[in-house]
């Protein structure tokens, strides 16, 4: 199995999907973009400084009905130019952007977004059956972003440092629950249970992963924040 290579942590006179971007900072990064003709959305509490002109509204997210039933947001920031943005979560991380070409899609854990240009189609799904014991629950969501038009980008924040692994088809690697940041649509997943004896007369306990076989792209990251799950 390759192994997973760690992703450039800096960014600078980027050009894609009709913006220009930069990513630098070592410990809390930060994302700039130059908007152009093409808006940006994003999560508002990511917002860090804009140039004045810069115009701020809502962006409305299809599937308001379902988002309401998941407790999902129905509405997103949007920010249009011309003019720079800023972003930066409030955590140690690595943020680095997943360029899309017109009709391509990636799946990312949720709470990891942090902005994505306005041709990028955003939804999500319901995870069920798979163990996650950083949730405690039964389920979890993943975010799904898809290119509509042209070449779109997804910028991602993981904790700690982001590496990623190319698998083959059939190959697996099995990651730590709260380890996988992103994956291809065509990565499946599935919970494998470990059962881990210390010996004799001692006690025993079990592992879980997530076990990821290929073809396809996993992101992992090198630190993770529990978050409460939805029921």
């Amino acid at each position: 199995m390759p192994v997973p290579q760690l992703l450039s942590t800096v960014a600078r006179q980027e050009t894609a999907g009709g913006v220009t971007y930069h990513i630098e900072g070592e410990l809390v990064p930060v994302l700039s973009v130059e908007l152009g003709a093409a808006p940006v959305f994003f999560e508002h509490h990511i917002l860090l400084w804009k140039d004045p002109g810069v115009e701020i509204g809502l962006k409305a997210l299809s599937g308001s009905f379902k988002r309401v039933l998941a407790g999902m947001p129905i509405f997103l920031t949007e920010a249009r130019g011309p003019g720079r943005i800023a972003f930066s979560r409030d955590g140690a991380g690595h943020v680095f952007a997943v360029h899309l070409k017109q009709g391509e899609t990636i799946e990312v854990r949720e709470h990891q977004f942090l902005a994505a240009t306005d041709n990028v189609d955003y939804t999500f799904n319901r995870v069920k059956g798979i163990s996650n014991m950083l949730f405690g629950g039964t389920g979890f969501f993943i975010d799904s972003f898809t290119s509509r038009q042209g070449e779109g980008i997804v910028w991602l924040h993981g904790y700690g440092n982001v590496f990623e692994v190319t698998l083959a088809h059939g190959e697996s690697i099995d990651i730590e629950p709260g380890g996988w940041l992103h994956k291809d649509p065509s990565v499946r997943m599935e919970t494998i249970i470990q059962r881990v004896t210390a010996g004799f007369l001692a006690g025993s306990g079990q592992l879980f992963w997530n076990r990821f076989t290929g073809p396809g792209r996993v992101g992992l990251q090198s630190m993770y924040l529990h978050f409460p799950s939805k029921e």
